[in-house]
């Protein structure tokens, strides 16, 4: 019985031999920072701002391998992007018309 969950796992392992956890990594990393700035970041100061994306890195580090391991992580994260992206650009289109501009 295949217990994988996720056909990107499939994918990377087929086509990218022995750098499976970089792969992950970084597109966690690079989703995850997405999802946070599209729905969940504040204006911050420029230190606290920096440590927040440190914590995320330490926190990519931690998904990746449950990624690894075959959960749909990365294909979760990619979809919560492009939920608030749409989110996102549906609000900015709905105030500009609330403006009259």
């Amino acid at each position: 019985m295949n217990t994988n969950f996720s056909p990107l796992f499939n994918f990377v392992v087929e086509n990218f031999h022995g750098h499976e956890l970089a792969i992950f990594y970084f597109a966690n990393l690079i989703f995850a920072a997405i999802a946070y700035k599209l729905g969940f970041a504040r204006k911050l100061p420029l230190l606290k701002s920096l440590l927040v994306y440190i914590l995320l890195a330490i926190g990519s580090i931690i998904i990746t391998f449950f990624s690894v391991v075959g959960y749909p992580i990365t294909e979760s994260l990619i979809i919560m992007s492009l939920i608030l992206a749409i989110y996102r650009f549906r609000l900015h289109r709905e105030r500009k018309q609330k403006s009259g501009v």
